[in-house]
């Protein structure tokens, strides 16, 4: 693992300082970048909208973005289960037949 490294990151033409490994920083720079298209999104959806309040509403956003992926992974993956719980069910009663 490599030492850390500050990273400059832009959120809302503000400039921060990140900690982060190599290994790490293009994931950071992803997630400051989506977190700034948020942030502009949320300001522009509310005007007259504070600081406080556009990172409250964006980070409600990307939450409820999240919770709502992993509902949708966590349903594919039991139906992936249920499918191939079928299908081996399946390969059992065609092996089973092929052996009589």
């Amino acid at each position: 693992m490599s030492a850390s490294e500050p990273v400059k990151v832009s959120i809302l033409d503000r400039e921060f300082l990140i900690a982060c490994t190599a290994e790490e920083r293009p994931g950071l720079l992803d997630a400051a970048h989506y977190l700034d298209a948020k942030m502009r999104e949320m300001r522009n959806n509310a005007r007259s909208a504070t600081l406080d309040r556009i990172a409250i509403l964006a980070a409600l956003n990307i939450s409820h973005e999240l919770l709502d992926e992993r509902r949708r992974n966590s349903t594919d993956s039991t139906q992936l289960a249920e499918k191939l719980q079928a299908l081996h069910a399946k390969l059992e009663r065609a092996f089973a037949t092929s052996l009589q």
